[in-house]
């Protein structure tokens, strides 16, 4: 089966390219010295509508499906930019559109949509659980109609900037739950109304990430704002967790073009010992081999997209499209910083920034070795038919 863009997903390439290129790479760099948040970026990306791409037109967004969420981060990153800067606004959309009730929809998704609020921080890590979201301490406890919630998180991303929260917390103790999955529920949070019962705190990283620990003391939550019924909050979160794989898998497919083109165009336009340097195989074939990975890394992407959109079950699909997407948007980074030399260290090519950004997909938001794991049970559990 021969896989083509739609009209409409070339127009949104064209359209998402365009807003992007006029953010050169001056911008990105500037905010990457003061470590500074891409606020007007994502005003325009917001003013244009591109980030309500997935809020359905009755609640003033766009309609649209993830595989053409999905161009809109990948047309981002391949411009030079940083989706990091608003993805989260797009995956965290998954859990409330599926499972939100109306009047939580009526409630946030026209204020996302006319650029008024912003839900940008998802709350899941801890620092003792890691990637085992299951055996998460924060705990939810019930009392007279909502919840006290306390306990801590980590690599909260744009917390700070973000005016609602998606937080996961325990509702039932691990050791009571019959299934491992169970016990987990989904709340939205007002950070403002929130005030001291979250106390945000910055990590610093290598790069400018927007990251932090926050610090749940008494948070008071009504049952108005917990996701779906109490305890089935894991399985709501699958759906954002299944969006984020694909909408990060994008961002590498960009980087990885961003990379691949900046390579090429050093490659043959570099002139050593009277003859560009591309014309040597031990220059040339690393972009090849990495050009190649990619194509086939945004095939996977493009599938498990369509399934996900079509409404079915994509986790393994979802998650071996981020493996091998991010596992190929680092071979064209170090394909390109090989091919720059002692220039892709130099910040005024761009090179040593965005390869800081794509090193992190194999790490973060979930580690290239979990997905590992995963897909090594699906596959073991396949039939020997498939």
């Amino acid at each position: 089966m021969e896989f083509r863009y739609s009209d409409t997903q070339q127009e949104i390439r064209a359209a998402v390219g365009g807003l992007a290129a006029s953010f050169g790479d001056d911008y990105w760099r500037k905010c990457d010295e003061e470590q500074r948040y891409a606020t007007e970026f994502v005003d325009a990306m917001t003013e244009a509508g591109w980030l309500a791409a997935l809020i359905p037109e009755e609640f003033g967004g766009s309609g649209l499906g993830l595989l053409d969420a999905c161009v809109i981060l990948e047309e981002i990153n391949r411009q030079g930019g940083n989706g990091a800067a608003c993805h989260a606004q797009m995956y965290t959309m998954a859990s409330v559109l599926q499972h939100g009730s109306e009047a939580q929809k009526q409630a946030v998704l026209p204020r996302i949509a006319n650029g008024s609020l912003r839900l940008q921080a998802f709350g899941v890590t801890e620092p003792d659980a890691g990637s085992n979201t299951l055996k998460i301490k924060t705990f939810a406890r019930k009392v007279n109609r909502g919840y006290v919630i306390n306990g801590q998180k980590i690599w909260t991303s744009r917390f700070r900037q973000s005016d609602m929260y998606l937080l996961l917390a325990r509702t039932t103790p691990y050791e009571d739950v019959k299934k491992k999955t169970d016990g987990l529920s989904l709340f939205l949070v007002d950070i403002k109304k929130a005030g001291k019962s979250l106390e945000p705190r910055t990590i610093n990283t290598m790069l400018n990430h927007h990251t932090n620990e926050v610090f749940i003391d008494n948070l008071e939550v009504e049952d108005a704002w917990r996701i779906g019924e109490e305890g089935k909050g894991f399985q709501y979160l699958l759906s954002s967790l299944n969006a984020e794989r694909l909408l990060v898998s994008s961002e590498c497919v960009g980087d990885g073009k961003w990379f691949i083109d900046k390579a090429r165009a050093y490659a043959t336009g570099r002139v050593v010992f009277d003859r560009p340097i591309g014309s040597n195989q031990g220059v040339a074939f690393p972009i090849a081999k990495a050009h190649m990975n990619l194509c086939a890394a945004e095939l996977m992407r493009n599938q498990a997209a369509s399934m996900f959109d079509d409404g079915l079950h994509c986790g393994a699909e979802a998650n071996m499209s981020k493996y091998l997407c991010s596992e190929a948007s680092w071979e064209a980074a170090e394909a390109a910083m090989t091919t720059f030399g002692g220039y892709g260290v130099a910040t005024e090519y761009d090179i040593e920034r965005k390869w800081k950004e794509t090193r992190l997909f194999r790490t973060a938001p979930i580690s290239n070795n979990l997905v590992l794991a995963y897909v090594a049970q699906h596959v073991l559990q396949m039939p020997r038919s498939y």
